[in-house]
């Protein structure tokens, strides 16, 4: 039994090269990651994360996480006074020119002597980032020699709503859909890959073979080491992928966006994905299956999502797992509004209906799957 997820979110990430400036403000050089709704961007607090290689006096180099979690990037909008009526109704966003954040101004960095006449790789960089990241990690600026980069939001996460009902966050798609495994007799692991926002051919993404090789190594350790085809094949008959990734709840001011009768509401219970033309995994016994196993655990009844025949359809984790091991998968999520906005929001509810289906996903489907006449 898997339950399989994503960790990545779109987001805008120091290119390798960082330095650039422009009309007296010191910037950094970002590159664009994933499908973002990029204009809600604009006028946030933005702070950096990722990891830093270090050399240390041996000449070894390690790698270390760094985390600032303070507003030191702003990208701001352009006042309304200098724009013209189309191009604020259009608000159309150069990705390259219009989203590359102000760290400080150069008179100020001028002021305080931050600037260096290194070579090779630190030449390319901003020495206040360099400096930043050295005084967070409390190492010398000499010793990093690579980075790795990505800029988030400094808000926190919080409760919203007449009766707190609501959850507004970062990175909901796909961190609300993560779990952990607990003592189970049978099977089990949780599976979580990157890339998935751009398309997961990776060696860290859903397309690579590490879903199929843990299960070649699983098969092979009940075997004594020993490879037996016969017990591979009935490990992927009997094996099962909930794929789980956040999904589209409806929105009041644009309600026409949904089909009709496929548009799930927040806290109103999980949901479940299909589409015909195979952009998720669900089929008819997959569906099933997951259908039984809610009400097993008492759960409201489950939603389902299919867009609109005038609407293109995403897709996920479930399709590609399934198509290049064979086992059988569906495509589910919580609820949610504001997809891929830096600031998204889901209801309180679904976060337990979610971690209540997961447990009840360990516990029952054996059972349930084991019902089943095939």
């Amino acid at each position: 039994k898997v339950i399989g997820g994503h960790t990545d979110s779109p987001n805008l990430k120091v290119k390798p090269h960082s330095r650039r400036s422009s009309s007296g403000c010191t910037q950094l050089a970002v590159e664009c990651y994933g499908g973002g709704l990029w204009h809600t961007w604009f006028d946030r607090d933005l702070g950096i994360s990722g990891r830093v290689f270090v050399r240390n006096v041996d000449g070894r180099v390690e790698q270390k996480l760094v985390r600032i979690n303070r507003p030191i990037l702003r990208i701001p909008n352009l006042a309304i006074h200098l724009t013209s009526a189309s191009e604020r109704e259009a608000f159309a966003i150069n990705k390259e020119d219009h989203l590359t954040p102000i760290l400080a101004t150069e008179a100020k960095k001028a002021l305080t002597g931050k600037d260096d006449d290194s070579e090779g790789w630190k030449s390319r960089q901003e020495p206040l980032l360099l400096e930043m990241i050295a005084n967070e990690l409390d190492v010398e600026v000499e010793s990093i020699c690579d980075f790795e980069l990505n800029l988030f939001d400094v808000q926190t996460a919080s409760l919203g709503g007449a009766y707190s009902e609501f959850i507004h966050s970062a990175r909901l798609d796909n961190l609300a859909s993560q779990t952990e495994l607990n003592d189970d007799e049978d099977i089990s692991l949780v599976a979580l890959f990157d890339h998935e926002e751009v398309g997961s051919s990776s060696l860290s993404g859903a397309g690579s073979p590490v879903m199929g090789d843990a299960v070649k190594r699983i098969s092979a350790a009940l075997c004594d080491g020993e490879k037996d085809e016969d017990l591979y094949a009935a490990c992927i008959q009997k094996s099962f992928v909930l794929s789980v990734d956040q999904a589209h709840a409806i929105h009041p001011n644009y309600a026409s966006k949904h089909e009709k009768g496929h548009a799930p509401k927040m806290n109103a219970g999980m949901v479940i994905k299909r589409n015909s033309n195979q952009r998720y995994a669900t089929n008819a016994v997959t569906g099933f299956l997951v259908k039984e196993i809610a009400e097993k655990a008492g759960l409201p009844p489950v939603q389902e999502f299919v867009v609109r025949n005038d609407c293109g359809c995403g897709s996920t984790i479930g399709p590609i797992i399934s198509s290049s091991t064979g086992i059988r998968a569906i495509d589910m999520g919580c609820p949610q509004l504001s997809m891929h906005s830096i600031r998204e929001t889901m209801g309180v509810a679904d976060l337990t209906n979610g971690l209540t289906l997961f447990k009840a996903y360990f516990k029952y489907f054996r059972d349930v799957d084991s019902s089943l006449e095939q």
